[in-house]
């Protein structure tokens, strides 16, 4: 698989069904648009509809869907530059995102709202994710 040689990092160390769902969609969107960043953006929003960023890696969503209001839009509106959540199932109930936050060890979880909830998920997502590159 071509797309298996531009496997990103956080999908390396997720399971082979995350993999297979990034890649299939990876391999037939450069069939459809060519090489480039619109093969990986279709890929990731693929991957998003099923699996949920959790720390360095991907794991598998409750139920599947689009993983925030701007991939609900789908299509062109959804690439008119408006805010996504990076990764996080921010359509999850707030107490699934406080267990993830649990998870991520966020400080001060018990007292933000969802939509902090979702702000320090992507941060600890991101900091996990640095830290598993160096």
């Amino acid at each position: 698989m071509p797309a298996k040689e531009e496997l990103p990092s956080t999908l390396r160390r997720s399971s082979r069904k995350a993999q297979e769902t990034w890649s299939k969609t990876h391999d037939s969107a450069v069939e459809e648009y060519g090489e480039g960043e619109r093969a990986h953006r279709t890929a990731f929003a693929s991957l998003k509809h099923s699996f949920e960023k959790v720390g360095d890696h991907w794991e598998e969503k409750g139920e599947k869907g689009p993983s925030d209001h701007q991939a609900a839009k789908g299509g062109a509106s959804a690439r008119s530059g408006g805010k996504t959540a990076g990764g996080v199932d921010a359509n999850a109930s707030k107490s699934h995102l406080y267990d993830i936050a649990k998870r991520l060890g966020v400080q001060g979880r018990s007292r933000m709202s969802k939509d902090e909830l979702v702000e320090a998920i992507q941060k600890a997502n991101d900091r996990q994710t640095r830290r598993s590159r160096s």
